[in-house]
């Protein structure tokens, strides 16, 4: 039996583009088994009626009640797709269905979990998207050790069990491929089509630089430190306190010296390390704590099985961690 495929797309203020891109889709996808799941981040224009306008059969529309992100919106889509593998897209038309088989293809009879697009001959503005762009890219594969050419490419093909264990909360989107790594999947890439905006207005812009930074702290902290908090809080409240009780010795010994001591801008820096040392060795305490208990709570594990292999054949397990 052929294996199904869920295409989710995600719009917010589309109204010119839905009806063009469900039509692109349609004929990429003729002879495949399909749905498609548009997902509205609570669209301000016409984009729900020229949706409900268009009478496809295996078309399902999410309306959010107001606009929550493109990451909530892709976690809504993707747990409701019912497909053997999803494929996200952006619905600005930018990217093309007719990529779709080949990267089906690829997936199917290869070993990833994901296989990412590569925009080639990216058709967007150098300063504002481009440039941006570019360091971005740098900037993660340098911190985060995934090595992609293209984070920001929104066309991507998963098998299902991986995308629904992403966890796409906050402004993640942007870090799939990282966040899949953490659950150690095996991520490919194929170099896609890429097309010039004809409708409606970009939604990025400068201003998401300063919230992939923050985001990239936050990945960061998941990809070394989420199993194990103690060992990032610890070591900073010790390297902290150790100078501060050091300056504080120091002082100590001049005091004994028979010089004052009060007043010193030393002394207030020892006082401030020692006690900052302190803090951040008891938020890691308390963090490890939370860690505990959101893996036993959950009965959740902090690894995953790719394959366990018993005499005679072999079994894909993924377990959730």
């Amino acid at each position: 039996m052929q294996k199904k495929l869920s295409v989710v797309v995600c719009v917010y203020n589309e109204e010119d583009n839905v009806r063009p891109l469900i039509e692109q889709i349609t004929e990429a996808l003729e002879g495949f088994n399909y749905e498609i799941i548009y997902v509205d981040d609570g669209s301000t224009d016409n984009t729900i009626k020229n949706l409900r306008a268009i009478p496809h059969p295996h078309l399902k529309i999410i309306e959010f009640r107001k606009n929550y992100g493109q990451s909530l919106a892709l976690m809504a889509g993707i747990d409701f797709a019912s497909g053997d593998y999803i494929v996200t897209m952006d619905g600005d038309l930018q990217n093309d269905p007719a990529d779709i088989p080949e990267m089906l293809k690829m997936i199917e009879t290869g070993d990833a979990d994901i296989i990412a697009g590569i925009r080639n001959k990216r058709k967007d503005g150098f300063i504002l998207r481009k440039l941006p762009s570019l360091i971005a890219n740098w900037i993660i594969r340098k911190t985060s050790g995934v090595k992609m050419k293209d984070y920001g490419c929104a066309l991507k093909i998963f098998r299902a069990e991986m995308a629904k264990d992403l966890g796409l909360y906050g402004e993640l989107h942007r870090f799939i491929p990282v966040l899949a790594s953490l659950e150690g999947a095996k991520i490919d890439q194929m170099k896609v089509r890429h097309h010039a905006r004809k409708f409606g207005q970009s939604k990025y812009g400068l201003n998401r630089t300063f919230k992939v930074i923050s985001d990239l702290l936050l990945m960061l902290f998941f990809k070394k430190y989420m199993q194990k908090p103690m060992h990032l809080f610890g070591n900073l409240g010790v390297a902290l306190f150790g100078v501060g009780a050091l300056i504080n010795l120091y002082l100590v010994g001049l005091k004994l010296a028979g010089q004052d001591i009060w007043g010193k801008p030393l002394l207030l820096l020892g006082l401030m390390l020692v006690i900052g040392g302190i803090q951040f060795i008891t938020i890691g305490i308390i963090v490890e704590i939370q860690m505990r208990t959101y893996f036993e709570s959950q009965n959740k594990r902090p690894y995953q099985v790719r394959r366990i292999i018993e005499p005679g054949r072999e079994k894909v397990e993924f377990v959730k961690g």
